[in-house]
């Protein structure tokens, strides 16, 4: 099997089994090819299924010469493992030499956290006598209530919202569905802004007509207006953060488990594929841990 060959079965692995996004794929894909150039020079021409562990070190310390920072290399070794999975996967191959490979040590960044006061600030600074001021503040309740990724709340559909039953039908990374319950607040604003706002629009345009969310022009807002909306109300709301609707989702979580609120719960809310990733981003302290380990091992429930 040559490098072409090997690539287009990877990308069809990808797609087909593992359902993943066109950008997640092309990501996958540029990664593999930094390896096949490495190994396609005149001097060093290997084969996919021919590496060896050493090849792939000599990789790993060409990724460093070349001045990639920590967290590109690391995504790029992760791309190049996927890829030695999936030859391994297919047999093509008796052992993966990727098994051994350690990435560089990435410090683990904890994004940004409103306080609850500081969330009612900025929704508070919303003018709702302004056009489009209640479906700001609508959208700005949803993400606190939800803990929606931008994408995802600019993408909410009103055949996916069920205010009779608290939950809204939300499409994620990889076109992954999930229900997400959505508390009354959020509800009454969203109620309000399709029954007195949404409504009048003199227009709306061919294919968004299912969207919740739309511009002046009856179509689907982008993501930059939306971190525009934020950073105009948190500037007026006189919060020194860096504001975004990241912060909202990681606010959700954060006070949800302060809160006391299960993490596989907050896990499924979140649409993450790992409890791991949920821990970062709620950053849980140690003492939480073992509250949870005492509560619940049978070894340490009193008798």
């Amino acid at each position: 099997m040559d490098w072409n060959s090997g690539i287009n079965g990877f990308k069809s692995y990808l797609l087909l089994e593992r359902s993943l996004s066109k950008n997640t794929i092309d990501a996958y894909e540029q990664d593999i090819i930094k390896l096949q150039t490495f190994f396609s020079t005149e001097y060093n021409a290997k084969g996919p299924l021919s590496l060896t562990y050493p090849d792939l070190s000599d990789f790993i310390i060409y990724l460093n010469e070349l001045g990639l920072g920590a967290r590109t290399q690391a995504r790029i070794i992760s791309g190049v493992k996927a890829f030695f999975r999936f030859l391994l996967l297919e047999d093509l191959i008796l052992d993966d030499p990727s098994e051994l490979i350690d990435g560089p040590r990435l410090s683990r960044k904890i994004p940004e956290v409103l306080s609850y006061e500081e969330i009612t600030k900025i929704i508070e600074t919303i003018d709702l006598s302004e056009d489009h001021g209640h479906r700001n503040r609508a959208m700005l309740e949803t993400l606190y209530a939800s803990g929606l990724r931008a994408s995802e709340l600019i993408n909410l559909r009103i055949s996916n919202f069920y205010p009779d039953i608290g939950f809204i039908r939300v499409v994620g990374k990889g076109n992954k569905e999930r229900l997400v319950p959505i508390g009354e607040t959020a509800i009454d604003q969203i109620l309000i802004y399709m029954e007195h706002y949404r409504s009048k629009l003199k227009t709306i345009q061919k294919g968004f007509e299912d969207h919740i969310f739309l511009n002046r022009r009856g179509k689907m807002l982008t993501r930059v207006m939306l971190f525009t909306i934020i950073k105009n109300a948190k500037e007026k709301a006189g919060i020194d953060k860096k504001v975004s609707p990241h912060t909202f989702r990681h606010s959700f979580a954060t006070h949800l488990v302060d809160g006391g609120a299960d993490l596989k719960a907050v896990q499924d809310m979140l649409g993450h594929e790992s409890i791991t990733t949920t821990e970062i981003y709620t950053h849980l302290d140690n003492q939480y841990l073992r509250d949870v380990m005492m509560t619940h091992h049978p070894r340490n429930k009193k008798k």
